[in-house]
């Protein structure tokens, strides 16, 4: 096994990651920026380097800064976790370029399934279905406008480079195209360095799905669904597995057919498939090349510890795991908790943490980088720390969820504690009777 690892990351991400290797035995070595030198993953590894001001392009951005750390400790592998760099192509390139391992796919992979026009070709090719829309990158406004005539409205304007919401615009009907395309296309360029768009159907009531894979050289294996379909934004805030949408042929189906895509482009790693949901049928619509902040509703579920089974496919080249091995039971959820106010819109809430009380008990998990004293900056991502409840069925998993979300106190920053209450509360939840765009609507506050 890898003696030292360096972890190009912060946050909870960064302390999952240490813990995982702390359990491998691999010694362990955290970067940061100036504002992050007091930070829970700092603490906890065995070495440190400050790599740069709080402006992430000036340090968890900063490629020739992270591999001077590397030099400076002598790690023999990067895990770049979630975000910032582990799904940068050039950065996992260097990195082997040095002889040193990325803890991930090739970089040839991350390029191809991160462009997510490629991405669509490659599902299409291997069996996935895939959304009506446009066959490549949408060159100019004519182009577009003969592509949504033809598929019809609604329909969904995305960058071709990105995520988080950026760069995506919904566009009901023809009259507002022009506008929508032109601010879609410089959103892409001011936030990835690319103006590629596409277009494809717009589904007015879609859940999201996704499929946890593994992959080595000698096999692929899934680790069941999760459902992602409550959303701000775009951006997840709770995940649950199974999804309690589909049927047992339906579960079936999906992961039989991600598994043969997944296989067939030589992937190795921890991934993450997704799909949209609607009117019982499934579409392809990206896949993430890295571990997912929602991979430990999935490891609750499944009792495997993913990030240990990354770090042993990245040292072997191949996955330990057998699909017999799989066997989830009951029903998990997860929470995502940020420093946000809900009621001014998810404003985000940076302060010193002056009470911290974190849920325990049986079947509960807390995943985060939090403690009493603790800064939030206003510099990075607003998640702080996410809570894992499982339960014998999904009744039991809401009911441990609110248990545990009573039970966590933070005080000196406004949290989005309270909101995932009133959701987990919320007849249409506990009916499963809702959809990604549900919160939109929903008035919490």
């Amino acid at each position: 096994m890898f003696k030292k690892v360096l972890i190009a990351n912060r946050g909870e991400i960064a302390v999952r990651i240490i813990r995982a290797c702390k359990e491998w035995g691999i010694g362990t070595v955290a970067v940061h920026s100036d504002v992050d030198s007091e930070s829970m993953h700092v603490r906890l590894a065995d070495e440190s380097v400050c790599i740069g001001s709080h402006q992430p392009q000036n340090s968890y951005l900063n490629i020739s800064s992270i591999m001077s750390a590397v030099d400076l400790t002598g790690a023999e592998a990067i895990h770049p976790g979630y975000g910032f760099l582990s799904e940068n192509a050039k950065f996992a390139e260097v990195v082997n370029k040095h002889g040193i391992k990325f803890i991930g796919p090739s970089s040839e992979i991350i390029s191809k399934m991160g462009d997510k026009i490629e991405a669509k070709r490659i599902a299409k090719k291997y069996g996935l279905p895939i959304i009506e829309g446009s066959e490549g990158a949408v060159k100019s406004y004519s182009d577009a406008k003969s592509i949504c005539k033809e598929i019809g409205y609604p329909v969904l304007i995305k960058a071709a480079g990105g995520g988080g919401g950026k760069g995506m615009k919904i566009v009901e009907e023809e009259n507002q195209l022009e506008n929508l395309f032109s601010t879609a296309k410089n959103e892409a360029k001011k936030y990835f360095g690319n103006d590629e768009l596409y277009i494809e159907k717009y589904f007015k009531h879609p859940r999201h799905i996704e499929v946890q894979i593994m992959s080595g050289k000698n096999k692929t294996i899934h680790l069941g669904e999760r459902d992602c379909s409550v959303q701000r934004r775009h951006q997840k805030l709770i995940e649950e597995t199974p999804s309690p949408v589909l049927t047992d042929e339906q579960r079936k189906d999906l992961l039989e057919k991600t598994v043969k895509m997944v296989e067939q482009i030589g992937y190795e790693g921890a991934g993450t498939v997704e799909f949209i949901y609607e009117n019982g049928k499934f579409y392809f619509l990206e896949m993430n090349t890295r571990v997912q902040v929602e991979h430990p509703v999935t490891e609750v579920q499944t009792g495997i510890d993913i990030v240990k089974e990354q770090l042993w496919v990245a040292f072997t080249g191949e996955t330990a795991l057998k699909q017999s091995d799989i066997d989830p039971r009951g029903h998990s959820i997860e929470c995502r908790i940020n420093a946000e106010n809900p009621a001014l819109d998810f404003q985000p809430s940076p302060g010193t943490i002056s009470v911290c009380h974190q849920p325990s008990g049986f079947r509960t998990r807390v995943d985060g980088s939090i403690f009493q004293g603790c800064k939030i900056t206003p510099y990075y991502d607003s998640l702080i720390a996410k809570v894992i409840c499982k339960g014998r069925n999904r009744t039991e998993a809401i009911q441990r969820t609110l248990r545990s979300l009573d039970e966590f106190v933070l005080e000196g920053i406004t949290t989005t504690i309270d909101l995932h209450k009133k959701i987990l509360n919320h007849k249409k939840f506990i009916k499963s009777d809702f959809d990604t765009n549900w919160l939109g609507k929903e008035k919490f506050y």
